[in-house]
């Protein structure tokens, strides 16, 4: 693969712009260019675009993948000068100005680097196997698959200890995965499962939410952190500050210096950045991330950009955020700097715009803060569903996703609670002495 493949030659000699990452960042820059004398490659590992606000939906099975996923290739159907290719980066050599492939390789005149984060143990890799994080379907599935798991293996056992680890649920990292993560599982057992077990009462079920910082949601202002802190709690969420987790393994976590014993821990505490942007040539901060100029270009190559989770941008001596707007806005800016280039003009400095912060703790609350706007419970709640929708690529996602979002406000039911793949350890094989007399 030496470039995009074509018949039209005009076409060829048009500038080329490799984007690397079907992300906010990298789709938003692609469909910049829509009109721009050039030709585009956008490269992605999977084939299609991820709405990651909503992951956690998939996860807690109120949603289904493609509810929240479209592929890039429908997508980008009617934008003439793009074309997309399902392959995997090797390397970046910036200054042969070429991106090596699992199947190629591509030259290129302008390149965008927007693949992502991923997630961040703080020097402990090894709790990943134990506590998986959310950033992808896959991993959207896989946590379905250990939360379904472990009521069912709770309906199995007869021990109460080992069903109280099972029905224990531990959730890590206080920001907005986290809380929406523990809201919804504390939904699910209190409101969605309790009927359809027999043996085990799932309403029992504990949820944690584990908080290294003094409070929740730290982006926002504490009042919002506060009553995040007390609807969580009127769901029957534990809610942990101040301590960190100083050990995870199969049995449970070890928090403030005593175990709590618990099968299945969520990961929402921390992220790294694409290990890509090591191979850019210049250093990169603690988190990964590339520093880059104003118009968010490499430093010594004004030909590559790098935008999103991998880029470090600070504004008014405060890091812009890595959230979806902000992912958005690189991407666009990023278009426009390469079209100024194009014309022989400087690119414009990037301006972050920030559109405010949202989080939803579960049916009928949320919070909100949008500059002096500070909204909590039912308003915010809608607030958040709106902007949800609106943001949702596609008519046929918003009605999928609207539909199922009345349902199971109504009947407090999740439709995708299908566990696909191996359960986790202990919890697929049903004991020879449990409830049924079943046999493994």
């Amino acid at each position: 693969m030496d470039s995009a493949p074509t018949h039209d030659h005009e076409k060829n000699r048009l500038p080329h712009v490799v984007v690397l990452g079907g992300g906010f960042g990298g789709l938003w820059a692609t469909r910049a260019l829509a009109t721009a004398p050039v030709r585009i490659s956008l490269v992605d590992r999977t084939n299609h675009h991820l709405f990651q606000p909503l992951l956690y939906q998939v996860a807690t099975a109120g949603l289904s993948a493609p509810d929240i996923a479209a592929p890039l290739r429908h997508i980008l159907r009617r934008q003439r000068n793009a074309t997309v290719y399902m392959d995997e980066v090797r390397s970046i050599d910036v200054a042969a100005r070429r991106v090596a492939l699992a199947g190629g390789g591509l030259d290129y005149d302008f390149l965008l680097v927007a693949t992502g984060a991923t997630h961040a143990y703080f020097g402990h890799d090894d709790w990943a196997a134990h506590a998986p994080g959310l950033k992808t379907l896959e991993d959207a599935l896989g946590i379905r698959s250990r939360v379904l798991s472990a009521f069912e293996a709770a309906e199995r056992e007869n021990d109460p200890l080992q069903r109280e680890a099972w029905l224990n649920f531990v959730v890590i990292g206080g920001g907005p995965t986290g809380v929406e993560l523990a809201g919804t599982l504390a939904e699910i057992a209190r409101h969605t499962l309790p009927r359809e077990f027999r043996h085990a009462d799932v309403r029992d079920a504990r949820i944690h939410l584990v908080e290294a910082g003094p409070r929740l949601l730290a982006s926002m202002p504490e009042d919002l952190s506060e009553k995040t802190r007390q609807q969580l709690q009127r769901l029957g969420v534990q809610v942990h500050t101040g301590d960190a987790v100083t050990a995870i393994d199969e049995e449970g976590v070890v928090l403030a210096g005593s175990r709590l014993a618990s099968r299945t821990v969520l990961w929402a505490a921390g992220v790294a950045a694409s290990p890509l942007g090591g191979q850019l040539g210049l250093a990169t901060d603690r988190a990964g991330r590339v520093q880059v100029a104003a118009d968010l270009s490499l430093p010594g190559h004004p030909e590559v950009f790098v935008v999103g989770d991998l880029a470090s941008v600070s504004q008014d001596g405060k890091p812009v955020p890595g959230v979806a707007p902000a992912a958005k806005q690189m991407g666009a800016h990023a278009a426009g700097v390469i079209r100024d280039r194009l014309r022989g003009a400087p690119g414009k400095p990037f301006r972050y715009r920030d559109y405010g912060n949202l989080a939803t703790i579960g049916r009928m609350a949320a919070v909100v803060h949008f500059g002096r706007l500070k909204l909590s419970g039912l308003l915010a709640w809608w607030f958040w569903l709106v902007a949800h929708l609106f943001f949702l690529i596609g008519f046929r996602n918003r009605i999928i996703v609207l539909t199922n979002w009345a349902w199971s406000y109504w009947t407090y039911q999740r439709h995708a609670r299908i566990i696909v793949g191996k359960p986790p350890a202990g919890g697929g094989n049903a004991k020879k002495n449990g409830p049924g007399g079943a046999v493994s």
